[in-house]
C-alpha cells in the first residue's frame, strides 16, 4: 500500500470520527425530537341532552333513576414527550397506552340524570343481565330552581322526573355501501369440504355497489329539563 493512499484512508477515518463525536457532543435533530413535548387541546361538547342506546332496546321500559350534582370537564389536553413515547417502544412492544398522554381540563358544575332501560342481553355478558343504563349532563341553568333543590338534597324521585324532565326517542337512517345484485355476476361452484370450488377456474367475479338507506343501529334518547312542570326548553 502506498504512502498516499495509507494517509488519505487516515484523513477520512479522522473525518468520520470527528464527526461522530460531534454529533455524540451537540444536541441534533433526533435529540431534539426525542425531547420534545407537544400541547394540543381540544374543547368537549358534554351538554348534548342525548344518549345513543340499541335499536333492539324496549323504549317503553326507560325509567328515571337518578340525579346527581358533578362537574364535567369541558377541555382535554394531550401531551405527547418525545422523549417518553421513544423509549415506550423499548418497554412495551406493543407501545404505551400513555402516548399521547390526555388529561381533562376547565370542569364545570352539572347534573348527571340517569336512566335505565330494557335490551338484548351482550354477547359478552355472560350472566345474560338485559337491564342497562345511560346518563346524560345537564347544565345548572337549565334546570327550574325547584328541580335543583331536590336534586341537592337528595329528594329527587321518579314522580319528580315526570314533572321536570320531557323524554323523546327517535331513530335515524345511515347510508350504506350494498353489493348491487342486479349489475353484478357470480361465477357458479360448490363448496367441497367446506371450501368453496368455481366450476370455472378462469371465471372472475364481477362485483357492483350501492347506496342504500337504512335504518340506524342506535335510537336516540333526548332529555330535555323544563323551566317549570309543563313548560318544555326545547323551543327555547
Amino acid at each position: 500500500m502506498s504512502q498516499n493512499t495509507l494517509r488519505t484512508m487516515t484523513i477520512c477515518l479522522a473525518a468520520i470520527a470527528s464527526a461522530s463525536l460531534a454529533a455524540a457532543t451537540e444536541p441534533g435533530a433526533n435529540q431534539a425530537t426525542r425531547d420534545a413535548v407537544a400541547v394540543e387541546t381540544t374543547n368537549l361538547q358534554p351538554f348534548t341532552n342525548t344518549a345513543a342506546i340499541p335499536a333492539g332496546a324496549d323504549t317503553s321500559s326507560i325509567r328515571f333513576e337518578s340525579a346527581k350534582a358533578v362537574e364535567v370537564a369541558t377541555r382535554r389536553s394531550f401531551t405527547t414527550d418525545g422523549g417518553y413515547c421513544e423509549e415506550g417502544g423499548y418497554r412495551e412492544p406493543g407501545g404505551s397506552a400513555f402516548c399521547p398522554s390526555s388529561r381533562d381540563e376547565s370542569p364545570m358544575p352539572a347534573y348527571r340524570i340517569t336512566y335505565s332501560y330494557t335490551g338484548p342481553a351482550m354477547a359478552s355478558d355472560e350472566y345474560g343481565n338485559t337491564r342497562f343504563t345511560f346518563s346524560v349532563y345537564v347544565p345548572p341553568d337549565q334546570l327550574n330552581p325547584t328541580a335543583s333543590q331536590e336534586i341537592t338534597s337528595h329528594k329527587f324521585g321518579r314522580t319528580d322526573a315526570a314533572d321536570f324532565f320531557r323524554l323523546s326517542t327517535s331513530r335515524g337512517s345511515v347510508e350504506q355501501v350494498a353489493i348491487d345484485e342486479a349489475n353484478s355476476t357470480f361465477c357458479a361452484g360448490n363448496y367441497i369440504d367446506g371450501e368453496w370450488s368455481q366450476t370455472d377456474p378462469s371465471c372472475q367475479d364481477k362485483v357492483a355497489y350501492k347506496t342504500v338507506t337504512a335504518p340506524s343501529s342506535y335510537i336516540t334518547v333526548r332529555v330535555v329539563p323544563s323551566r317549570s312542570a309543563g313548560q318544555d326548553v326545547s323551543a327555547e
